[in-house]
Formats: C-alpha cells, sequence, structure tokens
C-alpha cells in the first residue's frame, strides 16, 4: 500500500504544481516551490546554530493560533531548542511569522520521499510534533528510521475522516505505527485513534489546546485605541461576522438589515475566511447597495466609518483584534455545512456569541458553548437575524453570555501542560 501510495502521489506531481501555481498568482504570492520541495536557502538555517530544534508542523490559521500556547510552553521548557514552525498554507505562515516564540517559519514539505528526507536531514529535529490529525505517510516513516519521534498534538477525528481512514486500513495502521504518541482532544478521538490502528500505550488524552487561548480583557482606554484603528466611531454597535464562507454573507447581510432597521447605529464588520475573496464579497455587499471599505484601504479613507456601511477585512492576523471591539459576534463556516469554525476565540474575550448548525468539526467545544451559557445555535438566516436582533436590544444578556464564555475557557483549560506532560517523557527518554 505504501508502494501504491507513491506511485499515486507522484502521477499527481502535475496537477500538484499547477494547482500551487494557480492558488499563489491567484492571491499575489509566490508559490514557494523550493520550500515545499525541501530546498530552504542556508541564511535561515542561522537561526539554528547547529542545534537541533523541535519542529511544530500546523497546518493553517486555526491549527497555528490554536498550538500558540504550546509554542510558549515549549520555549520556557526547552530554552535551549530553537522553535521551527511550518505551515501548508500562506495564510497560515503569515500568522507563524508574526509569533515571537518561533524562531523559523516555513512551508512544510510536499510528500515526496526525496523532499521529506532532505527537510528532515537539513533541520535534524530532536521532536516533531504535529497539530491535530495531519498524517503524512512518507514524513512519518522517514521521521522514524531518522530516530525522530513524532507526536501528534490536539489530536481529532471528524465523522468523515474517520470514514475514510477506516477504508485504508492496514495502510494506516502502518502509518499510526509510526507515531510515539497521539495526544488526543476528548475520549472519543481516542477510541477513534485506536480504532484505526494506533498502538493502545501511545494515545492519551490531553484535552483541547484551543482552551488555552491566552487573551487578556482589554481596558476601556485599550478598546477605543484599536476602534480607533479601524476607524470605528465610539458611539456604534459592532456586529462581526467571522470566517465566513461562499453563501453565508448573504444571510449576514440580511441580518445587518434587520438589525439597521431597529434604528440604532450598527456597523458590520465581515472576515471572510479566505482574505482572497475579498472582491467577490465585496461586489455583493455594493449589489446590495451598502457602502464597503477594505481593511487595507482604511489608511486612505480619511473618514470614520458610519452606521449602514461595511468595514470588510481583506488583511490576515487582524481578527482576534476585531472580535475584541466587537459586542456581538458570529462565526462563520456553520451557516453552510463545512464543519464551523472556532467559537473560543470570541469566547475568550467575553463576547456574546452565535453560530449556525453545521459545527460537525467543533462539535465539542459548540455542546461545552451551549452548556456554559457562552453561545447561542442558529438555525438558519431567519432565526440569526431574529437571535441578533435580540441580543442588539439587551446588553445585560450579552454580558452574560461573555462572562459565561471566559467562565469556559477558565474551567476547562490544562490541555497545554498534559500535552507538555507526554512531550517531556519523549524528549527524556522515559
Amino acid at each position: 500500500m505504501h508502494s501504491v501510495y507513491n506511485v499515486l502521489i507522484w502521477l499527481a506531481l502535475p496537477l500538484i504544481v499547477l494547482y500551487h501555481t494557480y492558488r499563489s498568482a491567484s492571491r499575489g504570492r509566490p508559490a514557494a516551490f523550493l520550500p515545499r520541495f525541501g530546498f530552504l536557502p542556508p541564511g535561515q538555517l542561522a537561526v539554528l546554530a547547529g542545534r537541533r530544534p523541535i519542529w511544530v508542523h500546523a497546518v493553517s490559521v486555526g491549527e497555528t493560533i490554536a498550538v500558540k500556547p504550546l509554542l510558549s510552553a515549549l520555549k520556557r521548557r526547552y530554552p535551549d531548542r530553537p522553535l521551527v514552525l511550518s505551515n501548508m498554507t500562506e495564510t497560515g505562515r503569515s500568522i507563524a511569522l508574526s509569533l515571537r516564540d518561533v524562531d523559523l517559519a516555513i512551508y512544510f514539505p510536499f510528500d515526496y520521499p526525496f523532499a521529506v528526507r532532505r527537510l528532515l536531514t537539513t533541520l535534524d529535529p530532536c521532536l516533531v510534533v504535529i497539530v491535530e490529525t495531519e498524517l503524512w505517510p512518507n514524513f512519518l516513516r522517514r521521521a522514524r528510521t531518522a530516530g525522530i519521534p513524532a507526536v501528534i498534538v490536539n489530536g481529532r477525528i471528524s465523522d468523515r475522516s474517520l470514514r475514510h481512514y477506516l477504508k485504508l486500513g492496514s495502510f494506516f495502521r502502518s502509518v499510526l505505527g509510526d507515531l510515539a504518541a497521539c495526544c488526543m482532544q476528548s475520549d472519543e478521538d481516542a477510541r477513534r485513534m485506536i480504532s484505526m490502528g494506533a498502538p493502545p500505550s501511545r494515545v492519551h488524552v490531553t484535552r483541547n489546546l484551543k482552551f488555552d487561548i491566552s487573551t487578556p480583557l482589554h481596558s476601556a482606554a485599550e478598546l477605543a485605541t484599536m476602534r480607533s484603528r479601524f476607524r470605528i466611531p465610539g458611539d456604534l454597535f459592532i456586529f462581526t461576522a467571522g470566517s465566513t464562507h461562499p453563501g453565508e454573507e448573504e444571510a449576514v447581510l440580511a441580518t445587518y438589515a434587520a438589525l439597521l432597521a431597529t434604528g440604532l447605529p450598527v456597523l458590520l464588520v465581515l472576515v471572510p475566511r479566505h482574505p482572497e475573496r475579498a472582491q467577490a464579497v465585496g461586489e455583493l455587499v455594493t449589489r446590495g447597495g451598502r457602502d464597503v471599505v477594505l481593511r487595507s484601504d482604511l489608511g486612505a479613507h480619511g473618514a470614520d466609518l458610519v452606521p449602514g456601511s461595511v468595514l470588510l477585512v481583506d488583511t490576515v492576523g487582524e481578527l482576534m483584534a476585531i472580535y475584541a471591539v466587537s459586542d456581538l459576534v458570529f462565526v462563520g463556516g456553520s451557516l453552510v455545512p463545512l464543519g464551523g469554525h472556532n467559537l473560543l476565540e470570541p469566547a475568550s474575550l467575553g463576547k456574546a456569541t452565535l453560530f449556525g448548525p453545521h459545527m460537525n468539526n467543533f462539535r465539542e467545544i459548540a455542546a461545552m458553548a451551549l452548556q456554559y451559557g457562552a453561545a447561542r445555535q442558529v438555525t438558519d438566516a431567519s432565526s440569526l437575524a431574529d437571535a441578533s436582533v435580540e441580543l442588539l436590544r439587551d446588553e445585560g444578556q450579552r454580558a452574560v453570555m461573555g462572562g459565561n464564555g471566559r467562565r469556559l475557557l477558565s474551567e476547562q483549560g490544562g490541555a497545554t501542560e498534559l500535552n507538555m506532560a507526554v512531550i517531556d517523557r519523549i524528549l527524556q527518554g522515559d
């Protein structure tokens, strides 16, 4: 099966090259093929100073944000070990480049034997930490044969992924055997990992790192400064729709219309999950008769934003700051069947939060947010508008939801130390 896998990925090489060429060109970014095939410029390696690093891999933005507490813990516990953080996506890497605990940010290599062999040899890490469940057969096999332990942290197995993995049971049993440890978010994730063939002695339940997100409450003066940065007057009610996807912006705009119909001063901040969609989303907004201002154009805009207009965020890395100045948040990817996004980001900032019915990828988080009263689930565009108008008019209820969100994170944290306990045993050879 491993040989078949390698034949298939070689056959797919032209498609992979074409896809990344198109994706990079459409976003105005270099394709970065050399690092994706395992070649790093020698100048980048100077930061390692001959020391064996800890290599952490987080596929995209969500995983990169989730692993921040663990990166800080690794830096404190192993200060002499440089931290390398790799990503698959350009947006993930843009976040990685901004993290102070990261010594070197790179792209993860395509899973070709020569590429993973070259990069593992070049970096020579003492440990590989993979965030969530990125199972790359050639990479994991090469790491094991080179004597480099690989650990999954914050692991989870969705319903859909489980079905795919079980269809190729013997193949993934071999792949999972290359892992030194699997640190899973829940008992159910651990059970699923074992059913896929992971050795039970290597599977641990270490909770969800996303509950360990560190977000201090901002003072009124700090919030005023942040609002000023986004050209938002202090008297506007801010409704933010974060991480939206096609099919959701229409519902958000209808909700905005309902909020404005109350006669109160409201501003919509719209943050598409993928910034490259900003042009298409902007055209949708203007077709609806509303003025739209791009975040990247705020410096030249001159005037403060006004009720009825839309601030469309086409930048990366500012979502948490935008959540911080918001009064009400809708988390996207949940009105359409995409599995949802992380509710804990706005909840950690004490914000009343709404989400839709499709939360398969965040089932545990959604259930706990509802249990704590930190968020409310809506079923469709109409109920999103109704709930938003209700919460606009009820500041007390928003405050209770926000407080419950902070309490949720406070009481459910601790995953960082549980994961570190496993990592410590591996690095110390116990």
